[in-house]
Protein backbone atom coordinates (compact mmCIF):
# COMPACT_ATOMS: atom_id res chain seq x y z
CA UNK A 1 0.00 0.00 0.00
CA UNK A 2 1.54 3.44 -0.81
CA UNK A 3 3.00 5.09 1.96
CA UNK A 4 0.68 8.46 1.30
CA UNK A 5 -2.77 6.39 0.97
CA UNK A 6 -1.48 4.73 4.57
CA UNK A 7 -1.64 8.34 6.14
CA UNK A 8 -4.84 9.03 4.59
CA UNK A 9 -6.62 5.93 6.05
CA UNK A 10 -5.78 7.24 9.43
CA UNK A 11 -8.03 10.14 9.67
CA UNK A 12 -5.95 12.97 9.76
CA UNK A 13 -6.10 15.68 7.86
CA UNK A 14 -4.15 16.87 5.27
CA UNK A 15 -3.32 20.53 6.24
CA UNK A 16 -0.56 21.34 3.57
CA UNK A 17 1.55 19.05 1.40
CA UNK A 18 4.59 20.82 -0.68
CA UNK A 19 7.47 19.64 -2.64
CA UNK A 20 10.99 21.66 -1.95
CA UNK A 21 14.65 20.99 -2.72
CA UNK A 22 16.11 22.62 0.52
CA UNK A 23 19.26 22.96 1.57
CA UNK A 24 21.53 22.90 4.67
CA UNK A 25 20.99 26.09 6.78
CA UNK A 26 16.72 24.42 6.75
CA UNK A 27 18.22 21.01 7.68
CA UNK A 28 20.48 21.80 10.09
CA UNK A 29 17.59 23.69 11.61
CA UNK A 30 15.20 20.89 11.20
CA UNK A 31 17.73 18.28 12.48
CA UNK A 32 19.73 19.79 15.35
CA UNK A 33 18.26 23.16 16.40
CA UNK A 34 14.40 21.37 16.84
CA UNK A 35 15.56 17.44 16.77
CA UNK A 36 18.61 17.64 18.55
CA UNK A 37 20.37 14.80 16.08
CA UNK A 38 23.97 15.60 17.13
CA UNK A 39 23.32 15.19 20.83
CA UNK A 40 21.37 12.15 20.10
CA UNK A 41 23.65 10.26 17.98
CA UNK A 42 26.61 12.56 17.59
CA UNK A 43 27.72 15.43 14.95
CA UNK A 44 28.82 12.34 12.37
CA UNK A 45 25.83 10.95 12.16
CA UNK A 46 24.05 14.75 11.67
CA UNK A 47 26.72 15.60 9.14
CA UNK A 48 25.93 12.04 6.86
CA UNK A 49 22.11 12.84 7.70
CA UNK A 50 22.68 16.54 6.19
CA UNK A 51 24.74 15.17 3.31
CA UNK A 52 21.86 12.61 2.32
CA UNK A 53 18.74 14.88 2.98
CA UNK A 54 20.44 17.44 0.46
CA UNK A 55 20.21 14.46 -2.13
CA UNK A 56 16.91 15.04 -3.85
CA UNK A 57 13.90 17.16 -3.05
CA UNK A 58 11.35 16.46 -0.26
CA UNK A 59 7.94 16.31 0.43
CA UNK A 60 6.51 18.14 3.71
CA UNK A 61 3.34 17.81 4.69
CA UNK A 62 1.13 18.56 7.87
CA UNK A 63 -1.19 16.16 9.19
CA UNK A 64 -3.84 16.87 11.74
CA UNK A 65 -6.18 14.48 13.89
CA UNK A 66 -7.42 13.55 17.49
CA UNK A 67 -3.93 12.24 18.39
CA UNK A 68 -2.10 12.77 15.39
CA UNK A 69 1.38 12.79 16.26
CA UNK A 70 0.80 9.27 17.79
CA UNK A 71 -1.46 7.85 14.87
CA UNK A 72 1.23 8.63 12.33
CA UNK A 73 4.33 7.70 14.63
CA UNK A 74 2.53 4.16 14.83
CA UNK A 75 1.73 3.72 10.82
CA UNK A 76 5.43 5.26 10.12
CA UNK A 77 7.22 2.69 12.74
CA UNK A 78 10.14 3.50 14.70
CA UNK A 79 13.50 5.63 13.58
CA UNK A 80 15.26 2.59 12.92
CA UNK A 81 13.66 0.98 10.22
CA UNK A 82 15.46 -2.35 11.30
CA UNK A 83 13.41 -1.63 14.87
CA UNK A 84 10.32 -1.23 12.91
CA UNK A 85 7.43 -4.03 11.67
CA UNK A 86 5.83 -5.24 8.88
CA UNK A 87 3.40 -3.11 8.18
CA UNK A 88 4.75 0.01 8.85
CA UNK A 89 6.22 2.73 6.30
CA UNK A 90 9.65 1.99 7.48
CA UNK A 91 8.81 -1.46 8.32
CA UNK A 92 7.71 -2.36 4.89
CA UNK A 93 10.43 -0.08 2.77
CA UNK A 94 13.58 0.26 4.85
CA UNK A 95 15.38 -1.94 6.76
CA UNK A 96 19.16 -0.69 7.33
CA UNK A 97 20.31 -0.59 11.14
CA UNK A 98 21.85 2.04 13.34
CA UNK A 99 24.94 0.18 13.89
CA UNK A 100 25.18 -0.85 10.34
CA UNK A 101 24.79 2.93 9.26
CA UNK A 102 27.05 4.13 11.81
CA UNK A 103 30.17 1.30 10.20
CA UNK A 104 29.44 2.12 7.09
CA UNK A 105 29.31 6.00 7.67
CA UNK A 106 26.17 6.38 5.94
CA UNK A 107 22.75 7.53 6.37
CA UNK A 108 19.46 5.77 7.30
CA UNK A 109 17.10 6.04 4.65
CA UNK A 110 14.18 5.47 6.94
CA UNK A 111 11.76 6.96 4.40
CA UNK A 112 9.68 9.21 6.03
CA UNK A 113 9.82 11.73 8.94
CA UNK A 114 7.38 11.62 11.80
CA UNK A 115 7.49 14.64 14.86
CA UNK A 116 8.32 12.60 18.02
CA UNK A 117 5.69 14.99 20.13
CA UNK A 118 2.95 17.64 19.77
CA UNK A 119 5.69 20.23 20.91
CA UNK A 120 7.83 18.98 18.26
CA UNK A 121 5.27 19.17 15.44
CA UNK A 122 4.39 22.40 16.44
CA UNK A 123 8.20 23.54 15.52
CA UNK A 124 8.57 21.88 12.60
CA UNK A 125 4.89 22.94 11.42
CA UNK A 126 6.39 26.66 11.59
CA UNK A 127 9.97 25.71 10.38
CA UNK A 128 8.88 24.76 7.07
CA UNK A 129 5.28 26.32 6.83
CA UNK A 130 4.28 29.76 6.06
CA UNK A 131 0.94 30.65 8.50
CA UNK A 132 -0.80 31.43 4.99
CA UNK A 133 0.42 28.03 3.59
CA UNK A 134 -1.86 25.97 5.93
CA UNK A 135 -5.08 25.00 5.79
CA UNK A 136 -7.83 24.79 7.90
CA UNK A 137 -10.68 22.76 7.15
CA UNK A 138 -13.16 20.70 8.93
CA UNK A 139 -14.41 16.95 7.27
CA UNK A 140 -18.03 15.56 7.94
CA UNK A 141 -15.68 12.94 9.84
CA UNK A 142 -14.75 15.01 12.57
CA UNK A 143 -18.41 15.66 13.42
CA UNK A 144 -18.04 11.93 14.89
CA UNK A 145 -14.10 12.60 16.06
CA UNK A 146 -13.90 15.86 18.18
Amino acid sequence: MNMFIKLFISATILENNKQRSIYGDHYYAHYEDIGKLATRRGEGTLNITLDMMMDGPVIAMVLEGVEAVAVVRKIVGPTEPKSADMGTIRGDYSHISFGYADECQKGVPNLIHASGDSDEAAREVEHWFKPEELVNYHTLSEKFTR
